[in-house]
């Protein structure tokens, strides 16, 4: 490992301090060396707040030393105004002469044009130091920046013997069916803390009256999307709570409006997928988990819509039901959480709007 490969697996380690908070901006760590000794360390902390360079900055005691430093930064330095100053322009000013980039920043309005400014005032600029795991770090950013939609993923438990739910009736209370075990229920809200969307179908929200929020983990709770084609669903079920902000998808003009509930009405045609994804990152959402039910997600997994999965199979038997969607994809890890075993995947190929 060289010196510099040495500080940026620092500043990735650094970076995601800011999962789930600095969406839809990127997760970025910077490191300031001195000597070979760490005298500034940053990260982004918040969606709208300092950046991490400034951060990285803000934290030097002895500021005279930064004239003999080099920054690393997991991500190119911004270099034009947004919500904060740019970051390439306090380096300039704060005379530091030597800069260490992972990746180059996919949004238009940055990429390149950071290392641009840097190079102009005369700093000495590194480019591509563990690139390829910068980029994995924040792949929701670069798909959203350049397929313009949002990474999929896919998340159900399933029993043993292959169902996702029990056949329902008419008179059943709508409620989730138990499969998973608390240990899972955790994770499961642990990972929709992470991402800035949920999505279900109708049919998820009629039988199980979800309230698709984190509660058994530190964190926000994601946007919650729902597929309604005919406005099925009753305006006293939990999505309609205003709680948290909410999107329905839907052939029908509504005939009410709620609070922090928006209605979106699409063709529900061939490419309606497509064109909801297309949506959705208009509306800064990068990063999207599905929840279900086994038709949503069976109809993202046939169209290969999607980008990871999350598959819990529990100990649990139904011994009839609906069944478990089938997919297909190149393992990551597996683990035996208690009672359910826990797979986790990647689609062969990535999918592109444009």
């Amino acid at each position: 490992m060289t010196i510099d490969e040495k500080y940026m697996y620092r500043c990735l380690q650094l970076s995601l301090n800011g999962r789930g908070a600095v969406s839809p901006n990127p997760m970025v760590g910077a490191v300031i060396v001195h000597n070979d000794r760490i005298i500034g360390e940053g990260y982004h902390r918040q969606y709208g707040k300092a950046h991490a360079e400034v951060n990285a900055i803000s934290s030097v005691k002895d500021k005279s030393l930064l004239k003999e430093a080099t920054i690393y930064v997991s991500l190119e330095p911004c270099s034009h105004y947004g919500k904060t100053p740019p970051c390439a322009q306090l380096i300039i000013d704060s005379k530091i002469p030597r800069v260490v980039v992972a990746c180059l920043d996919p949004y238009p309005a940055v990429s390149g044009r950071g290392v641009s400014m840097l190079k102009a005032a005369g700093v000495s600029v590194v480019v591509g130091v563990l690139e390829a795991e910068a980029i994995e770090l924040n792949k929701e950013f670069f798909v959203s920046q350049t397929q313009k939609r949002p990474y999929i993923y896919l998340k159900w438990a399933q029993t043993q013997d292959g169902f996702i739910d029990k056949d329902r009736g008419d008179g059943d209370k709508a409620e989730p069916t138990p499969i998973s075990n608390e240990f899972s229920k955790m994770l499961v809200h642990k990972k929709r803390s992470e991402v800035r969307a949920i999505m279900i179908g109708t049919n998820t929200a009629i039988k199980d009256n979800p309230s698709l929020t984190t509660r058994l983990w530190s964190g926000n709770s994601p946007i919650r999307v729902v597929l309604d084609r005919t406005l099925r669903i009753p305006s006293q079920y939990n999505i309609f709570d205003g709680k948290v902000r909410t999107i329905i998808f839907t052939e029908k003009e509504p005939g009410k409006r709620l609070e922090n509930v928006h209605f979106e009405v699409v063709d529900f045609n061939e490419n309606v997928f497509e064109n909801i994804f297309s949506k959705l990152n208009n509306y800064n959402i990068d990063s999207l988990l599905v929840e279900g039910g086994s038709e949503l997600l069976q109809a993202l997994i046939d169209k290969g819509l999607w980008d990871e999965a999350y598959i819990e199979t529990s100990d649990i038997r139904f011994g009839g039901g609906v069944k478990a969607p089938k997919i297909a994809g190149a393992i990551v890890e597996e683990h035996l959480w208690r009672t359910s075993k826990h797979v986790h995947l990647k689609g062969f190929c990535n999918y592109k709007i444009v």
